[in-house]
C-alpha cells in the first residue's frame, strides 16, 4: 500500500488534475500486477487499483473542457492521440460535428459528392453511419458522444458496439450506409485512442475528405465551439457487424475464390489441424467462436481472449515478440497441420505462423497472390505499397501480370480496388478482390485456412516451395522517434535527395550502386543487386521509419546500419 500511495503521489496531481499522468500510473500498476500469478490475491488487488486509475481517466475524459494537446490530424489511418489529453468526450464530439458539417456542405460543394458517395444531406442522413469501437478504455463512452452528435443532426446510426474495422467496413457495404466511424487507434499502445472515418465505399477516406474534417475540427476547437445536443434514440439501429461480413464474403466468393461455408466445414472435419488465434484482448475476441460456427472443439484455441484495455502491458501489434505465445501453444500440439495467427485490437492487421516459421505480410501477401493466381486460377494484377517486399513483383513478372505500387496507406489502393486480386502492405494489412477496400484480418485468416486445408501443407512449407522457384526476399522494418515533425521534418529528410541514381553507398563492407529511386513516399533506393532501403516519416506518430530488403537474411543488418547512418548524417539519430 505504501508503494501504491507513492505512485499516486507521483502521477496524480490533485491540485491540478490536467497535469496528472494517469497512464504513467496505469503502466506502473500493470508492471506490479504482472509480477503475480493471475487470480492470486496480490494480482486481484493490483487489478482493483488499475480499475481505480481508469476511473480517474474516465473522469478526465468526461470533464476535460480544453483542447487536445496536439492539433487534430488525420494520418494514413485516421486521427490518433492520447486518451484524456487528445481524445476525450468534447474533442471527439467536435470531430463528429466536423463530419456532420461536411455532409451539410455536400450540395454546395460538388467536389465532395464523388468521394463521399452521397449526393445530398438527406441521403446521408437516411443511409446513416455504422458506428463501433475496439476494446480501448472509454471506447463506448466516446462512441456514445459520436452517436449523440449524429442523431441530433438526423443521421441514422447503425450501432455495432465493439467490433473490428473489417466487419464495420463490410456493414457499410451490406447496409448501404453513408459512412462508418470506428473509435480505435489500431495497434498503438494502451494510452492511445483513435478515430477512423470511412466513406460510403467502406474504405479509408480520400484526402479531400480527411483534410476537410481536419480543417473544420481545428476551427471548432480554436473557437471552442461545441455542438448543442438533442439526441434521438429512435434513429439508432442495432448492427451485427460480423453477420454482415459473412454475408459479403458469401456473396462475392466468385470474385475472391473463397467459399466461407466450405472452408469452415473443412476445418470442422480436419482432425489433423489445430488453429491458434491470439486476439491480444482486442475486438476479435468477440467474433472468433461465431466466425467458426463454434466448430473445431479444442482444435480452435483462442489466446488472450479476455477484455483487458492494458493488453497485459504489451504494445498490441503483430510482431515476432508477441507471436511467442502462439508459437509455444502450437509447439505443444501433436496435430501435423498447425496454423497460428496474431490479430491486432481492431482486427485490421494479422500475422501468421505454423509454430516454426513466422510469416509477416511481406511474404504472406505474395503467398496469397501465388495461391489465388496459380492454384485457384484467378487472373489479375497484384497491389502492394512501395514500402512492401518485392516478392510479389517477382511473382507478377513470372505470371505476366501488372504490379500496382502506390505510397504507404491502404487508401492508396482505391484506383485498383475491384481489379487487383490481392492488395496488401507490409504493416500486416490485406484485402482481396470482391471484399472491402479496407484491410481486414479476417479475410487473411480465411485465406490462410483455405491454403492449409486445400494444399494439406503448413504455411512454412508452402512458402519454402514458392521461394525455391521464385527466389527469397528478406524484408524488415524499424524506426526511430524524432523531435521534428511536419514541414520541419520533411525539410530535413529532403536532404536525402543526394542519394540519387548512380550514387555509390557503403552497405556493410561493400559499395553498392543505386540503380533506381522511388520518391512517391519518402525515398526508396534500389541497388543493382535488387536489395533496397527506404526512409519515410510516419503518418501517425513522431517517428521516421525505415524499411529494407535483401536477397539474404544476413544482408538486412547491413542495410539497417546504412539507413541509420543516413539518418545520423541528418541529425535525426
Amino acid at each position: 500500500m505504501a508503494t501504491i500511495r507513492s505512485l499516486y503521489q507521483c502521477y496524480v496531481k490533485t491540485d491540478n488534475p490536467a497535469e496528472s499522468d494517469y497512464f504513467g500510473l496505469i503502466r506502473a500498476l500493470v508492471a506490479l500486477r504482472n509480477q503475480h500469478r493471475p487470480g492470486s490475491p496480490p494480482f486481484v488487488e493490483m487489478q482493483q487499483e488499475i480499475d481505480r486509475a481508469y476511473g480517474l481517466l474516465r473522469r478526465e475524459m468526461i470533464e476535460n473542457s480544453g483542447r487536445p494537446t496536439a492539433l487534430v490530424s488525420f494520418g494514413t489511418s485516421g486521427w490518433r492521440g492520447i486518451l484524456g489529453k487528445d481524445l476525450f468526450v468534447k474533442s471527439v464530439g467536435q470531430v463528429a460535428a466536423a463530419i456532420v458539417a461536411m455532409y451539410q456542405g455536400v450540395e454546395t460543394g460538388p467536389e465532395l459528392a464523388q468521394p463521399l458517395g452521397v449526393k445530398s444531406l438527406a441521403e446521408a442522413r437516411q443511409r446513416g453511419c455504422v458506428l463501433g469501437h475496439d476494446n480501448r478504455f472509454g471506447g463506448e463512452l466516446l462512441a456514445g458522444r459520436v452517436c449523440d452528435v449524429l442523431t441530433t443532426n438526423g443521421f441514422t446510426v447503425h450501432w455495432a458496439g465493439e467490433a473490428t474495422t473489417g466487419t464495420l467496413s463490410a456493414a457499410v457495404l451490406e447496409k448501404a450506409a453513408a459512412f462508418s466511424v470506428n473509435l480505435t487507434p489500431s495497434h498503438n499502445p494502451l494510452d492511445y485512442g483513435g478515430f477512423k472515418y470511412n466513406a460510403a465505399d467502406g474504405g479509408p477516406a480520400a484526402p479531400i475528405l480527411t483534410n476537410r474534417i481536419t480543417e473544420t475540427a481545428r476551427d471548432l476547437m480554436a473557437r471552442d465551439r461545441q455542438p448543442a445536443l438533442e439526441p434521438d434514440p429512435a434513429l439508432i439501429r442495432s448492427c451485427d457487424a460480423l453477420a454482415t461480413w459473412i454475408s459479403l464474403v458469401r456473396k462475392n466468393r466468385d470474385a475472391h475464390g473463397l467459399d466461407y461455408d466450405r472452408i469452415l466445414t473443412g476445418f470442422g472435419r480436419a482432425d489433423d489441424l489445430v488453429l491458434a488465434v491470439d486476439c491480444m484482448h482486442g475486438a476479435s475476441r468477440n467474433h472468433i467462436h461465431p466466425f467458426f460456427k463454434d466448430q473445431g472443439g479444442d482444435r480452435l484455441v483462442v489466446l488472450r481472449g479476455n477484455n483487458d484495455p492494458t493488453f497485459g502491458g504489451i504494445v498490441p501489434e503483430p510482431s515476432p515478440a508477441n507471436m511467442a505465445l502462439v508459437n509455444r501453444t502450437l509447439g505443444q500440439r501433436s496435430e501435423p497441420l498447425k496454423l497460428g495467427v496474431l490479430i491486432d485490437p481492431d482486427g485490421d492487421r494479422i500475422r501468421f505462423t505454423d509454430g516454426i516459421v513466422d510469416i509477416d505480410m511481406n511474404r504472406f501477401g505474395a503467398m496469397a497472390y501465388y495461391y489465388l493466381h496459380e492454384v485457384k486460377k484467378l487472373p489479375g494484377l497484384v497491389a502492394k505499397t512501395v514500402a512492401t517486399s518485392n516478392f510479389a513483383n517477382a511473382l507478377a513478372a513470372a505470371f505476366g501480370e501488372e504490379v500496382f505500387e502506390p505510397r504507404v496507406g491502404f487508401k492508396e489502393f482505391k484506383p485498383v480496388i475491384g481489379r487487383a486480386l490481392v492488395c496488401f502492405e507490409e504493416s500486416d494489412g490485406i484485402t482481396l478482390r470482391g471484399h472491402t477496400p479496407e484491410k481486414d484480418a479476417y479475410i487473411g485468416l480465411l485465406l490462410a485456412l483455405d491454403m492449409v486445408l486445400s494444399l494439406r501443407k503448413n504455411l512454412g512449407q508452402i512458402l519454402a516451395e514458392i521461394e525455391a522457384r521464385y527466389g527469397s526476399f528478406f524484408a524488415a522494418k524499424d524506426g526511430v522517434t524524432v523531435s521534428q515533425q511536419g514541414d520541419v521534418l520533411q525539410a530535413t529528410l529532403s536532404k536525402l535527395e543526394k542519394y540519387s541514381k548512380g550514387v555509390e553507398v557503403a552497405v556493410g563492407n561493400q559499395m553498392c550502386r543505386i540503380a533506381r529511386v522511388i520518391d512517391i513516399d519518402g525515398r526508396k533506393m534500389i541497388f543493382e543487386d535488387g536489395s533496397w532501403l527506404m526512409i519515410r516519416p510516419s503518418g501517425t506518430e513522431p517517428k521516421v521509419r525505415f524499411y529494407v530488403e535483401s536477397p539474404t537474411r544476413a544482408g538486412q543488418a547491413a542495410l539497417f546500419q546504412c539507413a541509420r547512418g543516413m539518418l545520423a548524417e541528418l541529425g535525426l539519430v
